[in-house]
């Protein structure tokens, strides 16, 4: 079972987290939000505006996900979708760090209602996808610091320390997203 210490370390490293990529997403120009990285694969081709609205569909999905683990039996989250989010990856570039910046502290604030309501003993719950094998709820959650470390790298151009720990290859989310655009278009 988790503990009250582990719950308050995990909401304490969401917030140095997230105020660490909210100040590097301010600190850039508008000419710097839309810069494309040279030499770069997947997401971290992404301009940083993209970056911060990936952010924003992703926490959308975590919380959509841990609501399931913990609303029904260690279910199979493939399928699994979140509501869409205002401003999605492909208009991002349509908008200003502020938008985005703010739609992340909105949303953030409706994930720590989410684990302010979690029982300690439900954090053990778990939940299978396709991506990352089974995790528990506290695995899902420990999920958002560790996005936000990993992308605020990439909004300050340098490579993350952290990359996620895949089940398999990582899937490249940004040619995803660019096929999801041009089925929608045909």
């Amino acid at each position: 079972m988790a503990t009250r210490e582990q719950v308050d370390e995990l909401k304490s490293k969401m917030g140095t987290q997230r105020a660490e990529l909210i100040a590097a997403a301010r600190s850039l120009s508008r000419e710097d939000s839309l810069r494309v990285p040279v030499d770069a694969e997947g997401e971290e081709q992404w301009t940083a505006l993209e970056q911060l609205a990936h952010l924003w569909e992703m926490e959308r999905a975590y919380d959509a996900w841990v609501l399931r683990a913990l609303h029904e039996e260690n279910p199979d989250l493939a399928g699994t979708a979140p509501s869409p989010v205002e401003i999605p990856i492909e208009s991002a570039n349509l908008h200003t760090v502020e938008d985005l910046v703010d739609a992340l502290i909105r949303e953030r604030l409706y994930t720590e209602g989410i684990i302010d309501a979690i029982r300690l003993d439900d954090f053990e719950r778990t939940a299978v996808s396709p991506a990352f094998g089974q995790l528990t709820v506290l695995q899902w959650v420990r999920s958002f610091y560790r996005h936000d470390r990993q992308h605020a790298a990439q909004v300050q151009g340098r490579k993350s320390d952290y990359q996620p720990n895949f089940k398999t290859k990582e899937p490249n989310q940004r040619q995803a997203r660019l096929d999801l655009v041009a089925r929608r278009r045909a």
